[in-house]
């Protein structure tokens, strides 16, 4: 394919997407719409829930969103006969055999159109429920094969995972596919076998039946079970593993088709395209921006000098367009692609922290009162038992004094002593969820995709139209100016 038809090629093509109202698949969509308006159809697998229609749900968390106002605006009058004629929502669920479409004439019709199918669909929750979590990550992405070996025309299949499919490993993290029964370095189980984890969550589902647990204690339970499979086979938390395994499903199905495993870093909002800021609730790091911004935590663990690998969401977007065209002419196989920052130009833990100082000494976030809340430098520990140690210092202590005075008074402080108790609580969970991304090692090669961007510069096209360059990226300018003011705009 000639470099300058990379958008071309989606001339009257038909793409099938999952986890449609996801803050990636939005902006997927969304660029499609607007560089290749001659797009044949954009199928969008949507959960329908009881209480709305997938229609409904189409229109208010996507086509309302503010990330399509540009795309209103230069379509004007004629936008809402483009989204109708173009993007239509199926009733569905990866995590169900047919991606749980029962209409078989509809199934029939998919079948027979679809050319490319983009897997966005996942909970991205750390510590899911295991039985959720494998339903969707690794299930779902099964369910999506099983459906793609179906369709007739189809040229391949992008499977949007996660860099941090390989666990805490430390150095340079080759593009390379997983197989079937990997496990890391030190797990306690040697051979992965989906089967068997299969067959664990079930066995666990009917002991707690038998033992008639509340809907509470069955949440905690598999929640726990999840988290202890993920590190008995090397994995740091449910979300990864099940991301691992999903990707593990996907390795004979290269013999049949194309595959795309795409795996973007830590993702933020968006860089330029179609305008700097925008991102949808408070996303992975965030958590800490937000908790640290509202004075709620003054200490947190890490190793100032990790790599933070972060990433804008546009060019993760750019990355799938471009790849997906690219390989448009190529034999079946799998492919693989690192979409980050920490391998072409790199920011460090300790950096980001005097990012956000800067930016909220200068913007601070306000309190219930609409008074502004100042913040000091965050104080960063460089081991987990030093924090744990720091938090019984300086807080448990306190928490316990408060918790007798509240007992005498009659509960009198029963409201400061939650609100006292929250905040220690959400400094330990924050910490137990990014420990593992607070003091990585590890640099994620993009060897792959550092050539596909080679074709793009080599192209007649506009670097701006598909930049997804980390290297364009000034990291103060961004964070200062870009992320951190679209996250208190759009986010909070």
């Amino acid at each position: 394919m000639e470099q300058s038809n990379l958008l071309q090629y989606f001339e009257g093509k038909t793409i099938f997407i999952t986890g449609a109202t996801g803050f990636l698949a939005k902006v997927f969509v969304e660029k499609i719409l607007r560089v290749q308006p001659n797009i044949k159809k954009l199928f969008l697998l949507i959960r329908e829930p009881a209480n709305k229609t997938i229609e409904q749900r189409l229109q208010e968390e996507v086509v309302d969103t503010e990330l399509f106002r540009v795309l209103r605006g230069s379509c004007g009058e004629d936008f809402d006969s483009l989204i109708s004629s173009k993007v239509i929502p199926i009733s569905g669920d990866v995590a169900c055999e047919n991606l749980g479409i029962t209409d078989s004439e509809l199934k029939e019709i998919l079948w027979q159109e679809i050319d490319i199918i983009v897997n966005s669909a996942a909970t991205t929750n750390f510590f899911e429920r295991y039985d959720v979590a494998f339903g969707i990550n690794t299930m779902g992405t099964q369910h999506v094969r099983d459906f793609a070996i179906k369709c007739s025309k189809l040229e391949m299949l992008l499977q949007v995972s996660t860099a941090y499919v390989h666990g805490t490993k430390s150095g340079l993290i080759a593009e390379e596919p997983l197989h079937m029964g990997d496990t890391h370095p030190g797990a306690e189980i040697t051979l992965l076998d989906i089967n068997v984890e299969k067959m664990v969550i079930e066995e666990k589902l009917r002991a707690l039946q038998v033992q008639k647990a509340t809907e509470k204690e069955i949440v905690r339970a598999m929640k726990d079970l999840g988290t202890g499979r993920a590190k008995k086979h090397g994995w740091p938390n449910t979300y990864v593993f099940t991301k691992a395994m999903g990707e593990m499903v996907l390795e004979k199905f290269k013999e049949k088709a194309k595959i795309i495993v795409l795996r973007p870093t830590i993702i933020t909002s968006i860089f330029r395209d179609p305008f700097p800021g925008w991102v949808e609730g408070v996303r992975t790091m965030d958590d800490i921006f937000v908790a640290y911004g509202k004075g709620k935590l003054k200490c947190f663990v890490g190793d100032p000098d990790a790599t933070l690998d972060i990433i804008p969401g546009d060019m993760v977007v750019h990355c799938m367009i471009a790849a997906i065209s690219w390989h448009s002419n190529v034999k079946k196989g799998l492919f693989v692609y690192h979409v980050g920052s920490s391998r072409q130009n790199p920011i460090l833990l300790g950096e980001v922290r005097r990012i956000m100082l800067r930016y909220l000494t200068k913007n601070p976030l306000l309190d219930m009162g609409g008074n502004p809340i100042r913040v000091q430098k965050l104080k960063l520990l460089n081991t987990m038992p030093k924090f744990h140690t720091y938090i019984s210092i300086h807080y448990l202590p306190f928490l316990k004094i408060f918790k007798l005075i509240n007992m005498l008074s009659l509960n009198h402080f029963e409201s400061t002593y939650s609100i006292a108790k929250h905040r220690v609580n959400k400094a330990l969970r924050l910490a137990e969820v990014y420990e593992p991304y607070l003091f990585s090692q590890a640099i994620f090669d993009d060897a792959n995709t550092e050539n596909l961007r080679v074709k793009i510069r080599e192209s007649d096209m506009n670097m701006d139209m598909l930049n997804f360059d980390p290297k364009s990226i000034a990291w103060d300018e961004y964070l200062l100016n870009t992320h951190f003011q679209g996250l208190v705009k759009y986010a909070l």
